[in-house]
């Protein structure tokens, strides 16, 4: 199936078209981030037919040229921030890789959906978006995936992407949950989690393919 299939119910309904003319009235008034034309990337880059493993932030970096479309990654020219950087921590840790590459669009053209619950934020005010509306819409996405596909990974790092699991059927997916990147949390938890061999481990298992992190 295709994202147009999967999304064509919630979009034609009125909730969507409220939230959708309260997005573009934040773009037409004040600065908003991603830009415009990546709002929905996470979902260009992996299609609905190649998700493997699902990773649910919260909302986009709210600083100048970080937000690229998919949680946690940032473009190039900017500073990898300390979330993105305790994450490599662990892929060095859990599986020798040293990445170098701050955007991780190679991971979502991989079957990784890299999907925020919020998919905007205003300038500089993280979470500004919070109560726009994404999260109904995201949340639909979410159930979407465990509702017509088997043996995705579903990582839930934090309280906050945790709370999502009660739209994934744990029957037929396979759910990692630990603290979050962040450095307020990474000591509680997410250090030492070992996220990516569990994930590979997980997909070779089930006859699939390891991801190339």
């Amino acid at each position: 199936m295709t994202w147009t299939e999967i999304l064509a119910p919630i979009k034609s309904t009125p909730y969507f078209t409220t939230l959708w003319e309260k997005v573009k009235q934040e773009y037409a008034t004040t600065k908003v981030f991603p830009p415009k034309n990546q709002i929905f990337r996470a979902l260009e880059i992996t299609p609905f037919d190649d998700i493997e493993v699902v990773i649910i932030g919260q909302d986009p970096y709210h600083n100048d040229f970080q937000a690229n479309g998919l949680c946690f990654s940032v473009s190039e020219q900017v500073t990898a921030p300390p979330s993105l950087k305790n994450i490599f921590i662990e892929l060095k840790d859990d599986l020798g890789i040293v990445r170098t590459s701050k955007e991780l669009d190679d991971w979502g053209k991989q079957g990784v959906l890299m999907l925020n619950a919020t998919l905007t934020v205003r300038a500089h005010t993280p979470n500004s978006h919070k109560d726009l509306g994404w999260e109904t819409f995201t949340n639909y996405i979410i159930k979407e995936i465990s509702d017509k596909k088997e043996n995705v990974v579903f990582v839930l790092w934090g309280a906050f992407a945790q709370k999502k699991a009660e739209f994934i059927d744990p029957a037929k997916h396979f759910i990692i949950k630990s603290a979050h990147p962040s450095p307020f949390s990474v000591y509680r938890g997410f250090f030492g989690s070992k996220p990516f061999s569990k994930i590979n481990e997980y997909l070779v298992s089930k006859g699939k393919k390891p991801i190339s992190w």
